[in-house]
């Protein structure tokens, strides 16, 4: 390569270089779920991520999210001790889970709130989507949350659960209502589909619209932590099934208001927890009427023994994950005679503003009838 073409190639580069800075738009604000009264990390209304990090006698800083899987985004250090970068890129809608490599070492950003993912408390963070106003904390009537210790003799222990009660639940206490059991994926826990998924604003919007009957949501850990990362195929669906079945829901129909009986119960999952949705309510026909894979795989016309007992089959995915697999799936059930109904959420992957719309999607069709 001659002079004059490296002079104009390194021109081209620098000036494609400037061109995307120049379009980035430097209206960063904090990120949804940084920790009180911290700056950083910050996201602007591309959908590109800031970071900044004291850390003045380190050498390297590098966060985990931002080229694609090409090593993340290294930040640069200052003079004043901080180290800071923008992503490449903007990057999906919705929430991510990222951490720091500080001197090879694994750390998560002290400006972030943790959440439990891949088996551990990461940081995490919020690129705002254009349809974030479903699950936006709004002046409406909120249900609750609570936690609940139930027995477990198959465990030897006592578990826990996490269930949403719709808003009214404690005033009108002659209504008995429908219960969707819903699980998260691997590497995470019965904190997921709340801390991270923010389920209990999404029903509480669409309750407030009236876009859906209210249920009630129960959500307890699916055991799946214990399975190491591509071992997955040594997953035992056995002890889940136990708890869940024969002691959790006991437990929830004892104790709350429920409508116990099979037409009025669900079952959901994502991921790996669409997995274990998908065993457990095929060996349990006369518990669950209603079923659905959030990015979990799917179901056939053939899995399904008794179709008058199913009432719903919905699946979903994200766009970038496995879309026409998922609507050929829904299209052969429902040319069966199901009541299929399949969703793909638009520009994204295996990542919770996936499912974050699949639950919107969800909910209005359960307990119809």
């Amino acid at each position: 390569m001659n002079k004059k073409m490296t002079s104009l190639l390194l021109i081209a580069t620098f000036s494609g270089s400037l061109l995307m800075a120049q379009a980035i738009k430097e209206d960063f604000k904090p990120s949804r779920f940084n920790q009180p009264g911290q700056a950083y990390p910050q996201v602007n209304s591309q959908g590109y991520a800031r970071f900044r990090v004291h850390a003045p006698a380190a050498d390297s800083v590098k966060v985990s999210l931002g080229l694609g899987g090409r090593g993340g985004t290294v930040l640069t250090k200052g003079t004043d001790g901080f180290f800071s970068g923008t992503t490449e890129g903007p990057m999906d809608e919705g929430f991510h889970y990222y951490n720091l490599t500080v001197d090879g070492g694994k750390f998560n950003d002290p400006g972030a709130l943790n959440f439990f993912g891949s088996s551990r408390w990461e940081s995490g963070i919020e690129i705002p989507a254009q349809d974030q106003d479903f699950y936006a904390l709004k002046d409406v009537p909120h249900g609750h949350v609570s936690q609940i210790l139930f027995p477990s003799k198959s465990t030897q222990s006592s578990r826990r659960a996490f269930v949403y009660t719709p808003p009214g639940y404690n005033k009108d206490l002659s209504s008995r209502y429908p219960v969707l059991y819903l699980q998260h994926g691997w590497g995470e826990d019965e904190t997921a589909w709340t801390n991270q998924g923010l389920a209990h604003l999404i029903m509480d919007n669409l309750i407030a619209e009236g876009k859906i009957k209210p249920f009630i949501i129960v959500m307890t850990y699916g055991m799946t932590n214990e399975i190491k990362w591509g071992r997955i195929r040594d997953f035992k669906i056995d002890s889940f099934e136990t708890v869940l079945v024969k002691e959790l829901i006991p437990y929830v129909d004892a104790n709350f208001r429920t409508k116990a009986d099979q037409p009025n119960r669900a079952m959901a999952g994502l991921s790996m927890g669409g997995m274990e949705t998908k065993m457990v309510t095929l060996a349990n026909p006369d518990v669950f009427s209603h079923y659905a894979l959030l990015s979990g795989g799917t179901y056939a016309p053939a899995d399904i023994k008794d179709k008058s007992k199913v009432k719903l089959v919905f699946l979903s995915c994200g766009s970038k994950e496995n879309p026409d697999g998922v609507k050929k799936a829904a299209d052969e059930l429902k040319a069966a005679g199901f009541n299929s109904v399949s969703y793909v959420s638009p520009n994204t992957a295996h990542e919770f503003q996936t499912w974050r719309r699949s639950l919107k999607e969800l909910a209005p069709l359960l307990f119809k009838k």
